[in-house]
């Protein structure tokens, strides 16, 4: 069956938009979901799924296992780029790789049913990285085969929708797993970001009729990788990228250290008592709120002083990435000296680093797309998205040299060594010392 492989000639927007930001939206609360609850996860029920007991791991532990997750799904991208750019197109790479991303939502919610639930996360984690990450590069780029040249003034106009149902999703899925982990179990929480991932799929199909399927280059591709525009391109944009890794080594942080801090804060705020993993619920409320505020009122103002180019907002967004830190460590401060401080306090910190993130990731996405060459689109964009691997992995290896080993964890180890084989996997009682009274 052949499909449409030019934009139609229109001022208007292009009829496949509302299928992709539908799906974008029903994907990201399948993600956003599934992450949010990751670290809880790990720490406090991981170790009971089975039902016979296990070791537990440390909070420096899960954070560094969540970091080496997110940088992963950032550093498939290229696989899937590859794929789509010389021998799928973006719309096969994005519909078989959803089916794989479906197969791992669906590997973590049969934790606990059978087998080895150990086993099973980290099955799951990679079929998630193999999905999520392989679409990305080409559904960021798919929104922008969309566009011709009658209506190519509205690109930046759909990067900020794109943007924004990227955080629909996400606001409602930051909300609800926690919830759902804490009132109905793991294989809620991880089985509705699942279904969610389903429909979005369907959802992706249904537009078939209605995109724009721009071929794969094949060798094409090469040569305009090895020409002097696609080198010249590459250039402007690496060592951009390097500087937005950085940012993203502190953003993701969010999920992670973040959430850490907030069970040593006091989380009533505003008459609710808020779980810890369910404060960064307000990130993708305050990014749907300041998509049009920064659009339509901070940036032309802002201009009316200096004119605002893309790397100006990136490098304006960076200060403000520095300015969120400088509260959150004060915060932590606090807590080292023994006080609780309130939760507000890192709902403030989220408005800064939101902001930043507006100027930094939508400006940085659809400055990527439209300096890359038209037969790299998917390979530049997935190199944006290494620069989220390469912050992670930075995060994961910090967190792994200043990591202190757990005396009672050292002193498990060794007194379960010493018991009989068919023993040590099955909880026994064993006594530590200085815990014999």
């Amino acid at each position: 069956m052949s499909y449409r492989t030019a934009p139609i000639e229109t001022e208007k927007m292009p009829p496949g938009i509302p299928y992709i930001i539908g799906n974008e939206a029903a994907e990201r609360f399948s993600f956003y979901g599934m992450r949010t609850i990751l670290v809880v996860f790990m720490l406090q029920y991981l170790q009971f799924m089975d039902g016979t007991g296990g070791k537990s791991i440390s909070g420096n532990e899960a954070v560094g296992y969540y970091h080496q997750f997110t940088s992963w799904v950032y550093f498939t991208p290229l696989i899937g780029a590859l794929i789509a750019d010389i021998f799928l197109g973006k719309y096969r790479t994005i519909l078989w790789l959803s089916i794989v991303y479906c197969l791992g939502h669906a590997a973590l919610a049969c934790m606990g049913s059978f087998g080895n639930s150990s086993y099973w996360l980290i099955g799951g984690l990679v079929l998630i990285c193999l999905g999520a990450g392989g679409i990305k590069p080409c559904v960021s780029a798919h929104v922008g085969d969309q566009f011709g040249k009658g209506n190519h003034h509205l690109i930046t106009r759909i990067y900020n929708w794109f943007y924004f149902s990227i955080n629909f999703g996400s606001f409602f899925s930051t909300l609800m797993t926690p919830w759902l982990l804490e009132w109905y179990g793991p294989h809620w929480a991880f089985g509705v970001p699942g279904v969610l991932m389903a429909i979005a799929t369907f959802m992706f199909w249904l537009g078939r009729h209605r995109f724009v399927h721009i071929p794969p280059s094949g060798t094409g591709f090469f040569k305009e990788a090895l020409s002097r525009e696609g080198i010249v391109a590459l250039g402007k944009l690496i060592p951009l990228f390097t500087f937005v890794a950085v940012f993203w080594s502190l953003y993701d942080q969010t999920g992670s250290s973040w959430v850490l801090q907030a069970e040593q804060m006091n989380l009533n705020f505003l008459g609710v008592n808020w779980l810890e993993s369910q404060i960064q619920a307000i990130n993708p409320i305050l990014i749907l709120t300041f998509i049009p505020l920064f659009t339509f009122v901070i940036y032309p103002w802002i201009n009316r002083i200096f004119p605002l180019t893309p790397l100006r907002k990136i490098g304006l967004g960076m200060i403000l990435m520095t300015a969120s830190f400088g509260l959150t460590t004060l915060v932590q401060t606090w807590i080292d000296a023994g006080q609780r401080p309130s939760i507000g306090w890192q709902l403030i910190a989220y408005v800064i680093i939101t902001a930043a993130e507006i100027m930094v990731a939508i400006v940085g996405l659809e400055f990527a797309y439209t300096q890359a060459p038209k037969a790299m689109k998917s390979w530049v964009m997935s190199l944006f998205w290494l620069s989220v691997w390469g912050g992670n992995q930075f995060t994961a290896q910090v967190n792994r040299i200043i990591a202190i080993p757990s005396a009672a964890a050292i002193q498990f180890e060794e007194a379960t060594a010493k018991l009989p084989p068919d023993w040590q996997n099955s909880p026994r009682n064993i006594v530590l010392p200085g815990y014999d009274a």
